[in-house]
């Protein structure tokens, strides 16, 4: 079911350039995570969920050209294998659904947003910063900047609908990253990379996110 909504969006939303990306909201920026499958993005993007930021989506960083917002693209965020113990000992009031052996990704269950998300759907959030994040086993938390050029071929790479939105892709590509700062994020600690996101975060000048 998750696969067929995925795929639903992916075919019908084309109004929106549509990212492989978590997205998330806090003080009304997105912090957008564009990665491959494997990268660790919907392990962070659930860890951050649970730590004062607003899940927009797991899966798809939703970009409205016209707005020049990120929307809300709501569903659980699907956990995957080893993910699925990591939350629930990260925040045991996680609500996880039952697990799903043998997918092909592997066990697969999937973890509700919370009910302040829900209820604020409907809000969008202009871009604020985009971290490439990898988790990489054993390694300490590694938080770099990354260049706009970096970051727009990460984006643009890790869109869904790029190539069929031609010079609207780009030009939404480049609004972007022309307003978000970048970082390239390794890590193995949850707790730690969130603290390390929160103090460049909490860095950035209000009203200047170039």
């Amino acid at each position: 079911m998750e696969w067929g909504a995925n795929w639903l969006i992916g075919q019908r939303t084309h109004h929106l350039l549509l990212l492989h990306a978590g997205a998330l909201e806090r003080d009304g920026r997105a912090l957008v995570l564009p990665a491959l499958p494997g990268s660790g993005k919907s392990t962070l993007t659930a860890a951050l969920s649970h730590r004062g930021w607003r899940l927009l989506s797991d899966e798809f960083g939703a970009f409205d050209p016209m707005t020049g917002q990120f929307r809300a693209m709501l569903k659980p965020v699907a956990l995957k294998n080893e993910s699925i113990e990591v939350i629930r000992k990260f925040e045991p009031s996680a609500c996880i659904g039952p697990i799903f052996p043998k997918t092909r990704k592997g066990d697969v269950a999937h973890m509700a947003a919370s009910a302040l998300a829900v209820r604020r759907r409907k809000e969008g959030a202009r871009p604020g910063a985009i971290v490439l994040p990898r988790w990489e086993a054993g390694s300490p938390t590694k938080l770099q900047r990354a260049s706009p050029e970096t970051a727009f071929s990460s984006l643009a790479f890790n869109a869904f609908n790029y190539q069929l939105l031609g010079e609207a892709g780009f030009d939404a590509v480049l609004d972007i990253v022309r307003q978000s700062p970048a970082w390239e994020l390794v890590y193995s600690d949850l707790d730690d990379a969130i603290k390390a996101l929160d103090v460049e975060w909490q860095a950035l000048p209000a009203g200047d996110w170039s």
